[in-house]
């Protein structure tokens, strides 16, 4: 359980300010952590860490590894100051823009830098913290830069078009591929071995100041990863390693063919003959990388909805009982100590609320849904809160603060909203006034996304579920990081007893 009253702001590193195409590990996210500190927050909450890709419009939910970093995260500066590159060959940076995540250019330049810093990196000599990355971390890095030395090697195709004895692992294929490509594993080592070091850096500087950095597990995999490549086993394919089965959600007021998400879904009767060991690993994962974590979808764990591979549309799929309570008891005696928080957003069954109640997980409560009809009973108005969970104004996933206001909610949600804050207010003072919702709330934390303290409207949503261009890619500008009203939000914490 959260013990402490606390709050804290939601921003991705993508979405930090960068000359370099894309927020990263780099100079912005110090700011942002002195930023934080000032204003006397104490949770830092990030979107996941791992590669993203092209063919996913680089969603953070949709990632070829559940283990490695996102290379493009690796901040140039930075290489600079640990000497794996001269100030000067980072000119001339192309005219990114400062407001949008430009990822295909930005990974092209990175990989420019990425072999000059690779090339000074070989012709240094022996580096003892190198090898014993490599080492502590072969447990999944050994799969993970195989796969991708060899996704480059067949020009990208996915791992179900390589050769059969590489698409079954065979042990002689694997160590002659492994032989010929030797430098590009190693160089995807390094570039592993320097986004961690940078990442764990800059953790260090925020633990120093007090801020605790939630991470994000997504609940599911791609089908075109090292995952399902590496351990086909713990997924429910057929012979020819195909799913037969994918995750989606059914149809509801919001879609009526349901969400149909395409990835593979787990076998939980060989994971439990397994004792859950591939979910127990990436939890340790998650625990060297973040200080909490939160699942997404985690009704999941209850009870998942699968539906038939090769449908076009979520309408026809099943329920399918999940791994339960036996799941997080096998987590808890491997971890004694796991801070998970769920996403428990969506239908709360009373499976879903008794894995919260027994395992004392804090649920999310999301202020942008609780003014609908029957507010009175709403589980996200502040009223009906219990201490235990996070309060938001919203996430990744929802509108800003003043995009709801202006083109989502009715005339009858703005006139609940009015009544229940007390007054009625410009769309440009919506924002402060959830803020103040939020940290007011007994929710012992409160998370606000960075759009909803600048007040930005629609254009700075992160994400539109269901919908597969234009997301992931808002920036915080450095003249809104200049004047963001830090000052504002440390008075309102100080004053809530958040501080």
């Amino acid at each position: 359980m959260i013990q402490t009253r606390g709050s804290g702001i939601l921003l991705h590193i993508t979405s930090l300010p960068s000359a370099y195409g894309t927020g990263d590990f780099g100079p912005a996210a110090y700011r942002f952590v002195e930023a934080l500190e000032r204003a006397r927050q104490h949770y830092w909450q990030i979107l996941p860490l791992n590669p993203t890709e092209a063919a996913y419009a680089h969603s953070p939910y949709s990632s070829p590894s559940a283990f490695a970093l996102n290379t493009l995260l690796i901040s140039p500066e930075m290489l600079v100051r640990e000497g794996y590159l001269r100030k000067s060959e980072l000119e001339p940076a192309p005219g990114f823009p400062e407001e949008r995540a430009a990822y295909e250019a930005a990974a092209w330049y990175r990989e420019r830098l990425f072999a000059v810093a690779y090339e000074r990196f070989r012709h240094s000599g022996p580096d003892r913290g190198f090898e014993n990355f490599c080492d502590e971390a072969g447990w999944w890095l050994d799969d993970h830069v195989l796969f991708v030395a060899l996704k480059d090697h067949f020009r990208g195709q996915a791992w179900t078009r390589w050769p059969e004895e590489l698409r079954g692992r065979e042990p002689e294929a694997l160590k002659e591929m492994r032989e010929r490509l030797g430098e590009a594993i190693r160089k995807e080592s390094f570039l592993q071995y320097v986004a961690a070091r940078q990442w764990s850096a800059l953790r260090r500087y925020c633990t120093e100041r007090g801020i605790q950095v939630i991470g994000d597990i997504p609940i599911y995999v791609a089908y075109d990863s090292v995952d399902v490549w590496a351990h086909p086993g713990i997924f429910k394919l057929d012979d020819d390693l195909r799913p037969t089965v994918v995750a989606g959600v059914p149809p509801d007021i919001f879609s009526k063919t349901g969400q149909l998400w395409g990835n593979p879904v787990y076998d939980w009767a060989v994971l439990r003959e397994r004792r859950y060991a591939w979910w127990v690993s990436r939890v340790a994962r998650s625990g060297e990388l973040y200080d909490l974590f939160r699942i997404d979808h985690f009704r999941a764990f209850a009870d998942y909805y699968e539906v038939p591979a090769g449908d076009p549309t979520a309408e026809h799929g099943t329920w399918v009982d999940g791994p339960g309570a036996e799941f997080f008891e096998a987590l808890a005696r491997r971890f004694p100590c796991f801070a998970i928080v769920a996403e428990d957003l969506g239908a709360n069954t009373p499976a879903v609320q008794g894995l919260l109640d027994r395992f004392g997980f804090p649920g999310m409560k999301i202020l942008l849904f609780a003014f609908g009809e029957g507010i009175e009973k709403s589980a996200h108005i502040p009223h009906n809160y219990v201490p235990n969970l996070i309060c938001y104004t919203g996430t990744h996933d929802n509108n800003t603060a003043r995009g709801w206001f202006e083109e989502e909610a009715t005339d009858e949600d703005r006139q609940r909203f009015f009544a229940y804050i007390g007054r009625e207010v410009a769309a440009d003072e919506v924002h402060r006034e959830l803020v103040l919702l939020a940290m007011r709330s007994v929710a012992r934390v409160c998370i606000i996304p960075m759009q909803d303290i600048l007040g930005l409207g629609a254009a700075a949503r992160m994400n539109y579920p269901s919908t597969a261009e234009g997301n992931w890619m808002w920036r915080m500008t450095p003249g809104e990081f200049d004047t963001a009203p830090f000052d504002w939000l440390r008075g309102l914490t100080e004053l809530s007893g958040r501080g």
